[in-house]
């Protein structure tokens, strides 16, 4: 057992010095009425089947006195997801069928970009609710900042499925850390595709979107590739503007975000396989010896520390509940989870399938390429 004791050893301390990060995470976005009206914002929302929930995205926006429009990418909906668009008010984009070699989320993003007309754009899921003030928020931070990613509130519909979620959210802390702190490095900066915010004529010149046109783990992609690029990077707190309702089930959560969990991608092959150390050694062994009633002092010290994260995670969630208490019993199931999506990584999305390119590991391409709407 001394070599499993001296890994799990040093898994812990890994753990511990980035969870010491979140000493000096930035203070959450909140509401100010008395800010300045922002330049004109446009929010692009790319939709595909998303009839059931896009109205509590768009009629917010459309309340919000600082965006000048909601720009609605119809990509290629098999339901009414344009014809409701278009009644509440938004600009629909009739997507065109994806060229070949892209993911279908970063082209309908393209042309959303394209087809927005501020200068100021707002990326959101058509599954977020945003409320007033998120925008204006984010276009304050964009005199700091040249890309800006939110991280919600998370809407879970039970307690198994807030515990399911709540231990795969873990996972990411263990990983990279707490949301806010820069990034220890650009291989391990993280940011939130529901919620970007960007100046127009910057994400054209860098022509973002066709850069990372194959990956499926396209936000934490586009956001590394700009980093690279000089871009100054910001992922902030935005619960109390922000509410997303991703899941509707336990087997949802297991299966959709699941899907991209470990980042495989965008992440080598070197540190995939110890961000899987540290998760199986740190938070999953602790519980299974628990379970086997032989957890060492060290166990004990890291379940600890894990139900330290459950009362720091009570923030993520718009209503926390028993679910979130009892997240670290599911721990060991989240790295089997991890496990499996770096082993065995989903290519299928939204009804499309993709090639072995977009699972492949290794982040975009660093120089700017043509791109097909050119």
């Amino acid at each position: 057992m001394r070599p499993l004791t001296v890994a799990q050893a040093v898994a812990a301390a890994v753990v511990a010095v980035r969870l010491a990060r979140g000493r000096t995470r930035p203070a959450a976005l909140a509401p100010n009425p008395s800010r300045p009206a922002p330049e004109p914002v446009s929010v692009v929302i790319p939709a595909r089947d998303e009839e059931s929930r896009l109205a509590g995205c768009v009629a917010p926006l459309l309340a919000d006195p600082a965006v000048r429009e909601v720009v609605v990418v119809d990509d290629e909906s098999r339901d009414g997801t344009a014809e409701l668009a278009g009644r509440l008010g938004a600009k629909v984009v009739a997507g065109a069928p994806p060229p070949d070699g892209w993911v279908g989320k970063q082209w309908a993003l393209h042309q959303g970009v394209v087809a927005a007309a501020g200068p100021i754009v707002v990326l959101l899921d058509a599954d977020t609710r945003p409320k007033p003030g998120l925008c204006a928020e984010l276009a304050a931070l964009l005199d700091a900042y040249d890309l800006v990613s939110a991280g919600p509130r998370f809407v879970c519909g039970g307690a198994a499925e807030q515990a399911l979620h709540a231990s795969l959210l873990a996972t990411l802390v263990y990983r990279f850390g707490p949301l806010g702190p820069p990034a220890a490095s650009v291989d391990r900066l993280l940011v939130n595709g529901q919620c970007l915010a960007f100046r127009k004529a910057r994400m054209v010149e860098a022509d973002g979107f066709a850069r990372v046109r194959r990956h499926l783990t396209d936000d934490v992609a586009l956001g590394r590739l700009l980093a690279r690029d000089g871009w100054r990077v910001a992922f902030r707190d935005a619960g109390a503007l922000l509410e997303v309702d991703m899941h509707e089930s336990v087997a949802d959560v297991w299966r959709q975000w699941g899907r991209s969990i470990s980042l495989r991608d965008v992440t080598s092959a070197a540190r995939l396989s110890g961000d899987l150390a540290v998760v199986w050694l740190a938070a999953a062994l602790p519980v299974l010896r628990l379970a086997a009633g032989r957890p060492a002092p060290l166990d004990l010290a890291l379940l600890a520390q894990r139900f330290l994260l459950v009362a720091a995670l009570r923030g993520s969630y718009a209503r926390p509940g028993a679910g979130l208490a009892v997240s670290p019993l599911l721990d060991v199931a989240a790295a089997v989870r991890l496990t499996r999506s770096a082993l065995l990584p989903a290519r299928t999305w939204r009804g499309r399938r993709y090639g072995r390119a977009a699972v492949r590991p290794g982040g975009p391409s660093r120089r700017p390429v043509r791109s097909a709407a050119r």
